[in-house]
């Protein structure tokens, strides 16, 4: 099992990363981490309710996507879409507080953990189902190109980033979507986070044609496989599709090849996945390999690795106060917020 999803455990040294960039990163997966691990804390105290689907294991994804953004570029999630909102710079306090259901959440205590969304961050929200979101991110690339051609916007053409797993991949949605963005040269970037398993279903049991990036050959655009654990392989790739996109060139598929240190959600045992599977993806953990990387080639110190960490943890732990310390939604309000309101 080891040998079948071998990868180069070093980065190359021609990655054009700043230190300052590197601990960025570094941050943003440590964030992305550690606020996880306190969801899965609140809710087996009770404090959270429903569905929750936890990141660990696919930072790297989130933080070399997203980060290789920019603040007026669109993010488009899936069910697993807390570590996505922080990257996109939604606050702690308000996925936090939407998680516990609280008013002050970033979908006011109604969306939950399946449906973390923020206009003024240009996150375009998570979706319960499987699909969901590749149509909406695609009408979100379709406005960049109409603000651009039609209306003659002065604006550089704002890019759309849109994350599903290796599971959504056999749905209609993707291949009619594919079609469209090809089509009109729309800026988006298909991101899929093959975690290799649907729920419970190998990713090799249910594809005729496993390896994902192939698909893209049959509608004419880039289709790349990339390292998912590897988060510089992931914003080098990255950068080179917001680019192609941004320049009128189209839309880019990436496969993000990561694994899920969880199970598909808090209320799932992990029976399905063998030890050795598992044991063999922990072992490349991103967030280690970045650590050791830095430490390495002596770009920062450990002992500043341990401040970030220890900065991200107080916001973590805050953020949980803040959650605690917030008002519930009034009952005189259950009506609000269905529709758009002047």
């Amino acid at each position: 099992m080891k040998d079948d999803i071998a990868f180069p455990v070093v980065y190359k040294q021609d990655d054009q990363v700043s230190s300052v960039d590197l601990v960025e990163l570094y941050k943003d997966m440590i964030l992305g981490r550690s606020f996880e691990d306190m969801c899965a804390q609140m809710y087996y105290r009770g404090k959270m309710f429903g569905f929750v689907h936890l990141y660990n294991g696919q930072e790297a994804v989130s933080t070399g996507v997203i980060k290789a953004l920019h603040q007026d570029d669109y993010v488009c999630s899936t069910y697993r879409d807390h570590v996505h909102a922080l990257s996109k710079g939604v606050s702690a306090n308000a996925v936090m507080a939407e998680l516990f259901g609280k008013e002050t959440g970033c979908s006011k205590g109604r969306g939950g953990s399946m449906h973390i969304f923020s206009s003024k961050h240009n996150f375009l929200g998570g979706f319960a189902f499987i699909g969901e979101g590749i149509p909406v991110a695609t009408g979100a690339a379709f406005q960049s190109i109409y603000k651009k051609q039609v209306l003659q916007s002065s604006k550089q053409i704002a890019v759309t980033a849109c994350f599903f797993g290796d599971g959504t991949s056999n749905n209609g949605q993707f291949f009619e979507c594919l079609n469209m963005a090809v089509l009109w040269k729309l800026p988006i970037i298909f991101v899929v986070e093959n975690n290799q398993w649907a729920i419970g279903m190998a990713h090799h049991r249910s594809a005729s044609t496993p390896e994902i990036h192939k698909k893209a050959e049959v509608f004419g655009l880039p289709g790349i496989e990339v390292d998912g654990m590897d988060v510089l392989a992931i914003r080098k790739v990255t950068l080179e599709a917001v680019q192609r996109a941004r320049s009128g060139e189209g839309p880019t598929l990436i496969e993000a090849l990561t694994y899920r240190f969880r199970g598909h959600s808090l209320a799932d045992p992990d029976e399905l996945r063998s030890r050795d599977e598992k044991e063999a993806w922990i072992a490349r953990d991103p967030i280690k390999r970045l650590h050791n990387y830095m430490i390495e080639n002596r770009i920062v110190t450990r002992e500043a690795l341990t401040q970030v960490e220890d900065t991200v943890k107080i916001e973590v732990e805050k953020a949980v106060e803040f959650a605690i310390a917030s008002p519930e939604p009034d009952v005189k309000d259950l009506h609000k917020y269905l529709f758009a309101e002047n």
